[in-house]
């Protein structure tokens, strides 16, 4: 499990467009690391939406944004062209960076104890310490309450 103030785990995962992400590799930009369940879901689509609406002010702030679910990078290219996404998403298909950070496991769902995907959200400040976390009960408002975070940096 992850922990404020200790250094984000390294990682490299595919994204659309037959890129890969490496987190190293982003440093000095703080970065907002944000666990969705499925490209074109309705919660899911709000959620990277409100991310997408918001781009241009987590760029004014020096902030990259990438997107993570266990989506193969075809499911990410056609969803990024229909909605017009400008950040990456990450496909974690196998689930084990998801469960390294704790963003994948039991979850009340439809009022059923179910396995998946535990919206979450990481913001590792430029320094590549984990500077706030978030799980994600309620989609609407998440990215505004992440990007005064930023600001907060």
């Amino acid at each position: 499990m992850l922990t404020l103030g200790q250094t984000a785990p390294d990682f490299t995962l595919p994204c659309d467009g037959g890129i890969s992400f490496v987190l190293s590799a982003a440093q000095p930009a703080p970065v907002v690391v944000f666990f969705y369940g499925q490209d074109g879901t309705p919660s899911c689509t709000n959620e990277v939406m409100e991310f997408n609406t918001l781009l241009p002010d987590f760029a004014a702030a020096g902030v990259k944004v990438i997107g993570i679910s266990k989506d193969k990078v075809a499911a990410h290219d056609k969803f990024k062209a229909k909605m017009g996404i400008g950040f990456a998403l990450g496909s974690d298909f196998g689930g084990q960076m998801m469960e390294s950070w704790g963003a994948f496991g039991e979850k009340l769902f439809f009022g059923k104890q179910v396995i998946g995907v535990l919206r979450s959200t990481v913001l590792i400040g430029g320094d590549g310490k984990i500077a706030q976390m978030w799980k994600v009960d309620k989609v609407k408002g998440h990215a505004a309450e992440v990007l005064a975070a930023v600001r907060g940096l």
